[in-house]
């Protein structure tokens, strides 16, 4: 049996068993999700077509993992203008495998993963233990982890040079919110985006919503503005 789904504005032909990407839903690994925008079944020549969806058709999905797809380069360029524009996406993704196809309003049978599971269970026993134990030693336990997470998490990827920051914004593709996004991170100069490593250029594109294409451009740019 085949069905046809549509999902992220895509329509998909799937049959139990299919492994696909689509655009992202949320869920963790092992976790199953629903469809229920399903267009047409069917089995060999017989097939059922919906109006736009099929009635009590499901169509249900275990995600198998969370990435993202390569980067899709957008540049625009005007003649004569001395303007260009370079914007770098990459869409999110779930990769799903299907698990049941379901029709006249049956349920999902399929549950999730048995690693997931057995992660409850052990999140669990672990809980039960730090109850058992004395309140005054979770207490004192949990406050410095608490701590240290909150500092890692606030902890800038470079270090805030000393002086009156530059306004990136005259940068072509850096607005207010993406200046500010930077600012939080401690880039704060031309100077200190001219100076980028390839290294740097990576860690900004792991930890920030930018392609490393964007950083680039950017860094070619910061180089003249900084000699002025």
């Amino acid at each position: 049996m085949f069905a046809v789904i549509k999902t992220g504005g895509k329509q998909y032909r799937v049959a139990a068993n299919d492994l696909l990407k689509i655009e992202k839903v949320e869920g963790q690994v092992g976790d199953i999700v629903e469809i229920g925008h399903v267009l047409a079944h069917g089995e060999g020549e017989n097939v059922t077509f919906g109006a736009p969806f099929v009635d009590g058709a499901l169509v249900t999905a275990e995600v198998v993992e969370q990435g993202k797809n390569r980067t899709v380069i957008a540049f625009k360029k005007r003649r004569r203008q001395n303007s260009r524009r370079k914007i770098g996406h990459r869409q999110l993704l779930t990769t799903v495998r299907i698990a049941e196809i379901l029709l006249g309003g049956a349920k999902p049978t399929k549950k999730a993963a048995a690693k997931t599971e057995a992660k409850a269970e052990v999140a669990a026993k672990t809980e039960a233990k730090a109850e058992a134990a004395p309140k005054t030693e979770a207490k004192a336990e949990a406050a410095p982890k608490k701590e240290a997470k909150a500092s890692e998490t606030a902890a800038p990827l470079f270090k805030a040079p000393k002086g009156e920051p530059d306004d990136l914004t005259v940068i072509k593709g850096i607005g207010p919110v993406a200046a500010g996004q930077l600012n939080e991170q401690g880039i704060m100069t031309f100077a200190q985006i001219a100076k980028l490593s390839d290294k740097d250029v990576a860690r900004i594109d792991e930890h920030m919503p930018f392609s490393a294409d964007q950083i680039t451009d950017w860094r070619e740019q910061a180089k003249e503005l900084a000699k002025k």
